[in-house]
Order: C-alpha cells, then structure tokens, then sequence
C-alpha cells in the first residue's frame, strides 16, 4: 500500500455541494477523489442545508480532511458517454445517496470499463432507475406548467405571468432554457417549493423557494382555454389509467382545465355509444333492414359512399369463406393488392397469415376471412398508394356491414386481428396486450378472441419480429384448441 493510500485510510473526506443539481462541481470533486485513490466509503456528500449521506457511524478518532491534490502522475479517470449521460440527470434526482452512488459506479469503472453495459447491475439499474424518474419529471413540467396573467407591478403596464409547479426533483434550473425558447417574447416566473425562475425577455434570473399563495389563482383567459379543451376532449380515446398515470392528480389543482376532468370522464362511455350508434344510424337511416345474404352485402358495399375512404378511388373487398364457418377472422381493411384483386389478405400480411394459420393447424379454406372496414384507405405519392389506419369514426360507420356479415355466418369464434378490427366487433377501443390470450363473450353468444395483425409483424425485425410471432403462433394455438373445445358434443 502506498504512503498516500496508508493516508486515505486514516481519514474521511466531506464534500460540500454548493447546489443540489451542481453536476459540474461533483464531476469536478469526483475526478480529483479518484486520482487520489480515495474509496467511495471514505467520502461523504452534503448538499446545501446540511443534507447528505454522511455517515454517523465514522469513528471519532479519524479525522476529517478536505479535498486531497492529486499527484503529478495521477492516472486519467475513465467514465464513458452512457455513464455521463446518465449521471448528469441522475444527479438533479432527490435521493440524498445520489452523490454517493454516482461516485462508487466511477469508482467501479476504473476496473471495469464495461460495466455500464451490465443491465442486471444494482448500481447501474439504480442510476437508470433515478434518471429515468428525472426525465419523467421534466416530461411533466414541461406539459403542466399553466401559467396565469398577473398585474404588472412596475406600473409600466407589461404583461407578467406565473405559474406554480410542484417538481419531485431538482429539475428547475435544468429545464429553464425550455421554457425560455418557448415562451422566449413573454415576460414569466416560475415558482416552485425548490427556487424560483424569472424570465423579463432578456435575462434569466433565479430566486428564492416560493409558496403556493405567492402565485395567482386564475385569469380571465382560463374560461377560453376550458372551452376549447371541453371541445377538443376525445371519449374515443379516453384510457382512464392511463391518464392519471401521465398526469397525476397531483397537479390538476395547477390547470384550469382539470375542473373540466371529472364530468368529461363520466360523460365519456355515454358519448362515445352515442358515436357508435351515430355510426349505425347513418346506414338504418337508408336501409330499413340488414341484407340476409352475403350477395346483398357485396353488392351494397360496392355502393357504400357513407365515409370518407369509399369516395376515394378503390374498390370494396367482401370477405370470403363458407356461410357457416365455426371461425371468422377480422383484419382492419383491405391492401393496395387486395384491392385490385378483390379478395381478402393476398398481400404479403396474407401470405404471412397463411404460414401462422397452416402452423397452428387451422385451415383457412374452413374459416370466414373479412375485414372490419370494406374500403382501402391510402394517400397517393407519386404512383404509389400508400397505407393509412381507418379512424374510429370511419371503423364504428362500417360496424354495420361487419353486424350484417357476423349476423349470415354465426361463427362460433371470432379471431380480431389488430385493435381496428377489436374495435370494429365491440364498438369500443382495446388494448391488444390486454384483451389477448382470452375469449371475450359477444352478445350473441360466440366468442372474441383479439390477437396482433399480421402486417405488424411485417414491420419488425430481430429479436422483436420473433417474440411478436411467438405470441402470434400462441394466440392462434389457443384458438385452434377453443374451436375444438366448442366443436365436441
């Protein structure tokens, strides 16, 4: 050992951070600690007001040291970009054990360069663990952030506005150039528990820690903002949890728009039938009954002008199969191929359907093929036709020919390949991870099996393209075994 390592053990080194969210300084103290061979039990890191991780259990006898120099051959510190990267977000975390942490995965790195690249590493996972949440706190101060129009009190007439936010981390200095490109011609505060941030056009400027009742309640423009947030509310789209875990309830109380939140929640399922049967009426409207035969569905849909996608120049595309299959199976809509041939699934998500079925030993000549939406829905570039997904509007207009179709065939099992074609049998948006692997009852007594579409798979490759076919190959598997469970006597 040498003299100066006999000297690091005797003694304890206390860093004092001059901010909370200072990466350059404890990179700085962090590069001269680990030239000078100081273990990351020898150090403790105290942030301003005395908060840290220093530890009460050091003995009385060892003295406490500031910063060593280190010597003139001290050897270079290694940290890799990812570690960097990482540690610069980790660091505005609120985790008093954030500085010690960073400074012990240094420290490891000088022996081994790659651990970064160890996933199932506590250090490293705990470092990604706190910059992810940091992000995430960015993420929602950057999309709750209201700011709310407060008298000038220079008396130049100006307009000044502020807002209160709430952070869970030390992310206000970080995110200030944000809000600065934003709202770069507008004169604001931002005023949060951890400091403050001041904009007048020209400079920034920080300040002191602030309280909820230093910010305005409200301003005459929220009642214009609640309105065009009512209007623009989609219920079709409304995912309840997913809501509330993107924007906490924590800080509804800081947007206007919040008090809207529970009364468009609960008017949401009411609305969103109300778009389906909409959807319904514009054929009950023109047609006094359903067609009793498939023929008479073919010949409608060529005719069907009620949505957008089938005035534009395509051709309907029926579902084929036997009139008293066991199984039907629902894709979204027909392709650039199906709809010049018109048949169902020829393309290549067809072909890769037939090699899924034929492994699963299902067999597709036995099975009624369709698609929720009739028409090919594309935009023209060049010569080309390129794809676009059908809208919930355009998916709950063409329920009634998919209703007509089911009502003719009766199967016993219907196979939804892809949340359109979900959508298109329960008149409501799934989610395919969810609902998969599972019958779902229809009222007429068959069963919903909803699986991924097979042009999904198209479009992945590697290691993802063959757990997706997996869970493929097992959702078909599952529905071979129920479609011969239904079959028995």
């Amino acid at each position: 050992m040498s003299a100066l390592q006999h000297l690091q053990a005797d003694t304890y080194h206390v860093v004092h951070l001059p901010e909370p969210d200072d990466f350059e300084f404890w990179r700085e103290q962090a590069r001269t600690l680990v030239q000078c061979d100081v273990p990351p039990d020898r150090i403790a890191w105290v942030e301003p007001g005395g908060n840290g991780d220093l530890f009460a259990a050091a003995p009385a006898a060892e003295s406490e040291r500031g910063m060593p120099v280190p010597p003139a051959d001290a050897r270079l510190v290694r940290a890799n970009k990812r570690f960097v990267t990482l540690a610069r977000n980790a660091i505005l975390h609120s985790d008093p054990e954030r500085f010690a942490l960073l400074y012990r995965l240094l420290w490891r790195l000088q022996a081994n360069g790659r651990i970064m690249e160890d996933k199932a590493d506590p250090d490293v996972r705990r470092v990604e663990e706190l910059a992810k949440n940091v992000r995430r706190d960015s993420h929602k101060m950057h999309a709750f952030v209201r700011f709310r129009l407060v008298e000038d009190e220079d008396g130049e007439g100006g307009e000044h506005y502020v807002a209160w936010f709430e952070p869970d981390h030390h992310i206000l200095r970080a995110n200030a150039g944000f809000f600065m490109r934003r709202f770069a011609n507008m004169r604001w505060s931002i005023l949060t528990p951890r400091g403050s941030l001041h904009w007048d056009g020209t400079t920034m400027s920080e300040g002191p820690p602030a309280e909820r009742s230093d910010a305005p309640e409200g301003d005459p423009t929220e009642d214009l903002w609640r309105s065009y947030y009512a209007s623009i509310f989609n219920p079709a789209r409304l995912k309840i949890g997913a809501m509330l875990k993107e924007m906490p309830k924590k800080y509804w109380k800081n947007m206007p728009e919040a008090a809207l939140i529970p009364e468009l929640v609960a008017g949401a399922q009411n609305r969103e039938a109300q778009m389906v049967d909409k959807g319904k009426s514009l054929f009950a409207d023109g047609l006094e009954d359903r067609p009793d035969t498939l023929a008479a569905i073919d010949k409608a849909i060529h005719a069907c002008r009620k949505c957008p996608i089938g005035q534009l120049d395509n051709h309907a595309v029926m579902g084929e199969g036997p009139d008293d299959a066991a199984l039907m199976i629902v894709g979204e809509q027909p392709g650039d191929q199906e709809d010049q041939a018109g048949r169902p699934f020829v393309g290549p998500a067809g072909q890769l359907l037939d090699v899924h079925l034929e492994k699963a030993g299902i067999d597709r000549r036995g099975a009624y093929v369709t698609n929720t939406v009739k028409h090919f829905k594309y935009v023209q570039r060049g010569k080309r036709r390129l794809h676009q997904n059908p809208g919930a509007k355009e998916i709950d207009t063409c329920r009634w020919w998919i209703e007509s179709e089911r009502a003719i065939v009766q199967p016993k099992l219907v196979l939804a390949m892809g949340a359109s074609a979900a959508r298109g049998m329960l008149g409501k948006t799934v989610s395919i991870t969810k609902a998969r692997g599972r019958p779902i009852p229809l009222e007429d007594g068959s069963e919903l099996w909803v699986t991924a579409h097979p042009s999904y798979l198209l479009r992945l490759d590697g290691p993802a393209r063959e757990e997706q076919a997996r869970l493929f190959d097992a959702d078909l598997a599952a529905v071979r075994t129920r479609l011969a469970e239904l079959a028995a006597p």
